[in-house]
């Protein structure tokens, strides 16, 4: 069984109801949006549960080899693919593989899989995008912020029928200099092409 990754919990009141796991960008840690979870103006009779994830420390060649928490490695040639962009299958597969025990994890807890809702932002959303594609049991949702799909050559393989109608909310701002807004169209396109709903938000 895969070890438990660190990770910071926040309960928005008793006995929570669901659960959102929250990852994370590229260089930054699991704090980054803690602070996000009281502008949300959530109910008072939906209690939740969230969790941030710290992604494992690992060298980043864009970034010289240099040594940081990241979900998967990128280099440089990763960035010359246009509207698609490769990626370190290897480290998406092992970030897969941390946020799949957290998720179990919950079943433990009360919190069935169809009430976890998967969140992440930049290299966090593509790892959202990535595990809640492929998870196989149902879940909540997944929320992509600032993000692109990972692997999408093998997502009709490997995507579950279970969350073939999973609710999808990708959001971009239209001036990102390190994710281009065309690489998250595409992304999106590919989702819609093969019957995902997505509800898409431009900033």
């Amino acid at each position: 069984m895969t070890p438990l990754i660190p990770h910071i919990e926040l309960v928005t009141g008793a006995d929570p109801r669901g659960t959102v796991i929250w990852m994370h960008g590229l260089g930054a840690d699991c704090w980054d949006f803690v602070s996000i979870v009281k502008e949300l103006d959530l109910p008072d009779d939906l209690p939740l549960r969230f969790i941030f994830p710290q992604a494992p420390s690992r060298p980043i060649s864009i970034n010289g080899g240099q040594v940081m928490p990241g979900w998967y490695d990128i280099s440089m040639a990763d960035l010359q693919d246009g509207p698609t962009r490769k990626a370190d299958e290897g480290g998406v597969r092992a970030s897969q593989s941390l946020v799949d025990a957290l998720i179990a994890r919950e079943a433990t807890r009360g919190i069935a899989s169809d009430r976890v809702v998967i969140a992440g932002f930049s290299q966090g959303g593509a790892i959202a995008l990535q595990t809640g594609l492929r998870y196989p049991q149902p879940l909540a949702g997944i929320l992509a912020l600032s993000t692109y799909l990972t692997l999408d050559a093998s997502l009709d393989a490997e995507r579950t029928a279970v969350n073939a109608n999973i609710p999808i909310l990708m959001a971009h701002g239209t001036q990102d200099p390190v994710v281009p807004l065309p690489l998250a169209r595409t992304s999106r396109n590919k989702l819609e092409a093969i019957g995902y709903k997505v509800e898409w938000r431009e900033y």
